[in-house]
């Protein structure tokens, strides 16, 4: 009898560490949903973009959304158009004080800051998108990138690309070089030091100002980016001559600005999210601005009486001959410059006798040949 009870009272007590060692693990389990009553993280985005601009306006709402989806809701990115919180031109210092932890721009508009930033977006006669983009991945420009905002406490990445940009809208053709002298022209970057130095006039305008400023006359001429952006700003409506080449940004790299500190601050797992949103947006946006710049482009040509022209070969021959001057002589600006300006142009011959034969050669075996 005795051993009869011994044995229950081990079967009874061998029920309860089971039944406590469950609820224990039904504790871990439920983990999860724990969790899920934290409050998100939110940060500020804001743009140089009007909003919802086809393009860079359109890549800016996607990385946001993505870190969204891709986080699970954990992480999310109120955007803030040009404007809305800070000016278009203001969103560098803006990240950089801290106001908003991230900004959606372009490198170029920081060249009265900081003249090397002009690389990290294009330069005249520089790298097409897809040979930027490798330099940056490959060939140490973001090492470069990174070290040239570290001192304003920012990490700038990739963040959309536009394409091969167009030359830009003139209000009267060119028939020469002489027509440059006293030209009022918004071009960003070193083309507009270029333009300068041929006698035209340069114009600081943010993307919101533009068209009133083509139509007012404060313009004679302004670049935006290609035809579907273009097409969207209305330039058509007060300009009709449309150049190319881009020969100022034969690249649009769309650039994403962090705070440091805001960014150190995240979970791991959040700054992948962030980083390989903004890198995913490179390809698609290439893909989008191709495939609607050819349509806008037959649009404004059937539709809008726009004519494409060619720079007159004068033109063309002396922007580049120009353009070589200048760079020459921003590389002598300070060290990091010049190391910035050589590894670029080191990628630039690495990368251009491939492009000219994979690229080149098929094309005008694809499109010339009967």
């Amino acid at each position: 009898m005795t051993d009869t009870k011994s044995s229950e009272r081990r079967l009874i007590n061998r029920r309860s560490i089971l039944a406590t060692s469950a609820l224990s693990g039904a504790s871990v389990l439920a983990a999860p949903a724990i969790a899920d009553d934290i409050a998100p993280i939110e940060w500020k985005m804001v743009t140089s973009w009007p909003k919802n601009l086809p393009g860079p306006g359109m890549s800016a709402q996607r990385i946001s959304d993505q870190v969204a989806a891709m986080s699970n809701g954990r992480f999310k990115i109120r955007l803030y158009a040009a404007g809305e919180l800070v000016p278009a031109l203001g969103v560098f210092d803006a990240v950089s004080a801290g106001t908003a932890e991230m900004a959606h721009t372009a490198s170029f508009f920081w060249q009265g800051k900081i003249p090397a930033s002009v690389f990290f977006t294009a330069i005249p006669f520089g790298l097409l998108p897809y040979e930027h983009i490798s330099w940056i991945e490959r060939g140490g420009g973001q090492a470069l990138w990174d070290e040239l905002y570290a001192p304003f406490g920012l990490k700038p990445v990739m963040a959309g690309n536009t394409g091969v940009q167009m030359g830009g809208w003139y209000k009267k053709k060119l028939q020469g070089l002489d027509d440059l002298k006293g030209l009022k022209i918004r071009m960003p970057g070193l083309g507009g030091e270029v333009m300068r130095r041929l006698g035209a006039t340069p114009v600081g305008l943010p993307p919101g100002e533009l068209f009133q400023a083509l139509q007012s006359g404060v313009l004679d001429a302004t670049e935006f980016l290609g035809p579907w952006s273009d097409r969207a700003m209305g330039f058509q409506k007060v300009a009709k001559s449309y150049y190319s080449p881009g020969f100022h940004e034969p690249n649009g790299t769309g650039e994403a600005l962090f705070n440091q500190d805001a960014f150190d601050r995240l979970p791991k797992d959040l700054q992948s999210i962030l980083t390989e949103a903004c890198r995913a947006e490179n390809g698609r946006a290439l893909a989008e601005s191709d495939w609607e710049n050819a349509g806008s482009l037959q649009l404004l040509q059937e539709e809008d009486g726009v004519s494409v022209l060619p720079y007159p070969d004068d033109v063309l021959s002396a922007l580049k001959e120009t353009a070589g001057i200048v760079l020459a002589e921003f590389a002598e600006k300070d060290p990091l410059a010049k190391r910035i300006f050589e590894s670029h142009q080191s990628a630039k011959r690495r990368l251009g006798p491939w492009s000219s034969v994979a690229m080149r050669s098929f094309m005008t075996a694809r499109d010339d040949s009967v």
